[in-house]
């Protein structure tokens, strides 16, 4: 029975930080912006929109073409690519033709300066960028038209450094797609949202990333954060530590995932644990803590299936159904109010909050894999973590190499 007791204080000290979780969600996204409201009527300065592309996202045509309807008196928007033969590239040149009005360029360039390849794409762009406010923005990304007139209300502040946006998972035709969306409408909204709201930390989410140009290139431009993985992070790190403000704005804006399949899922939360595992040290295993469900069924792995084990697991996993539930009806609600576009009231069917624990579950034996690996693999290539995310390339050859192989024989034959 110690082992019982001891997971389910734990389980419950999980339960009240959920809680807090929700609390911080529900205080961002109803919190008063009255001080920048009152400066709305001063001119809005031109910004360069930064869209580095690589293949076909969910949903890239309607993505992209977001951006182009924009309510904004002057921007410009570069598509930056690696490859002529990139799918994407034909959609860009559809984009651009069907807004000849729009100030629309494409870039095609190879470059190599670094080993992250989001950053690799966006160095040209910024090249090639003509305004002093630069927005970095995913290609999954869908935003509404007053998406930049809303965020840029806070650059009236000199002491605002980078504003990013609060994200929120919509569409799922696949469980793959489903177990996204319901991560990112619960542990990645409210971890942002906690972090912002009670701890004052910044955790930047590169998916909307607006920053002045002259404070990106005092903390060394994007060639500063070439080489590592978590450079939106870094960046808002660097910037705070400047003495700028982060700010986390709580217009939220839309992650778009249709067609997702498990083994993607999975990959993507490896590689994502295995960057903040080398971002946080120590303070990574909070999130293992953090995960009720998951601590509410080792008991039952670790002691014994009895009743009262089984009993308290579906318990914890029915409470976390209905938080997940209740969090996704603030996101809903908060969008009823802020837009009448379609796809902003994109919601989570109800009947999939059912798959939240099972979620979970997967979560939670995903958060041992940074513990035992130190690699990822990104767009091809296989790179080794390191403290605070930077990169170096894994070798080819040697006993590093046979080990890198052998692992991806056993993960080939598992899948």
């Amino acid at each position: 029975m110690e082992i019982f007791y001891i997971f389910a204080g734990i389980t419950i000290f999980g339960l009240i930080a959920y809680g807090l979780q929700i609390w911080a969600v529900r205080s961002t996204l109803k919190k008063n912006n009255g001080a920048i409201l009152q400066h709305s009527n001063s001119p809005y300065p031109p910004i360069s929109i930064l869209k580095p592309l690589k293949g076909l996202d969910d949903n890239l045509f309607d993505n992209l073409a977001s951006f182009c309807t924009q309510d904004y008196p002057e921007y410009e928007i570069i598509f930056s690519l690696q490859d002529h033969n990139d799918p994407a590239y034909k959609v860009v040149r559809k984009i651009r033709d069907k807004y000849p009005e729009k100030n629309i360029s494409i870039i095609v360039e190879k470059c190599d300066i670094g080993l992250n390849p989001k950053v690799n794409n966006l160095i040209p762009a910024y090249r090639a960028s003509r305004y002093d406010y630069v927005l970095i923005s995913d290609s999954n990304v869908m935003v509404d038209k007053d998406y930049l007139k809303e965020i840029v209300k806070h650059m009236k502040d000199p002491d605002v450094g980078l504003v990013s946006n609060v994200i929120k998972g919509i569409e799922g035709n696949t469980i793959g797609s489903i177990f996204e969306n319901l991560h990112l409408n619960s542990f990645i909204i409210g971890s942002v949202c906690f972090l912002d709201r009670f701890l004052k930390m910044p955790c930047v989410i590169g998916k909307s990333m607006l920053m002045r140009k002259k404070d990106l290139e005092t903390i060394g431009g994007f060639k500063a954060v070439k080489d590592v993985l978590a450079e939106d992070y870094v960046i808002g790190e660097k910037i705070h530590r400047m003495g700028k403000k982060v700010v986390l704005s709580n217009y939220t804006i839309s992650n778009v995932n249709e067609y997702w399949g498990i083994r993607r899922f999975l990959n993507r939360h490896t590689r994502w644990g295995k960057l903040r595992w080398r971002l946080g040290g120590i303070k990574y295993f909070s999130e293992l803590l953090g995960n009720p469900v998951f601590m509410s069924c080792l008991p039952i792995l670790l002691w014994e299936p009895s009743r009262i084990t089984i009993s308290f697991a579906l318990l914890v996993g029915s409470i976390k159904v209905l938080g997940d539930y209740y969090l996704g009806t603030i996101i809903r609600k908060n969008e009823f109010e802020k837009t009448e576009s379609s796809h902003s009231i994109n919601s989570i069917p109800p009947f999939y909050y059912l798959l939240s624990p099972i979620k979970d579950l997967l979560i939670g034996f995903v958060w041992f894999v940074p513990i035992l690996s130190n690699t990822v693999v990104w767009r091809g290539n296989r790179y080794i973590i390191g403290k605070d995310s930077m990169l170096s390339p894994c070798p080819e050859t040697g006993m590093w190499a046979w080990r890198y192989r052998i692992v991806d024989a056993i993960k080939a034959r598992i899948a």
